[in-house]
């Protein structure tokens, strides 16, 4: 039997992409500091001071939703360092793999 340069190409790439989408829950670092940020409820910020938002959007299709909205969450946790808050607040999610973040320092 023999293959085609295009089928040998398709042999190789495959299961290479298979194999990068079962990790493309790791590929998202922990940035320093990230592992302080906690997750609140919007009524539980009134007393802190706010630091803005993002919209945070993460490929999905495939992927389970929990692997999704964790990936997302560590995506805004690793933003709040860089905005200098220690809290962040989940918005909407018009669909997934896209949600909104608000970001507040609570703590001194």
């Amino acid at each position: 039997m023999q293959f085609s340069k295009g089928m040998l190409a398709v042999v190789a790439i495959v299961p290479l992409l298979v194999g990068l989408n079962g990790c493309a829950s790791r590929i998202i670092g922990v940035r320093e500091g990230a592992e302080r940020v906690s997750l609140a409820d919007a009524n539980q910020v009134a007393n802190c001071q706010s630091k803005g938002g993002a919209t945070i959007s993460i490929f999905a299709k495939g992927r389970s939703v929990e692997e999704v909205e964790a990936n997302m969450y560590q995506m805004a946790r690793n933003e709040a360092v860089d905005k200098g808050a220690d809290t962040v607040v989940k918005g909407a999610s018009p669909e997934l793999g896209k949600r909104t973040f608000s970001y507040y320092k609570c703590r001194p």
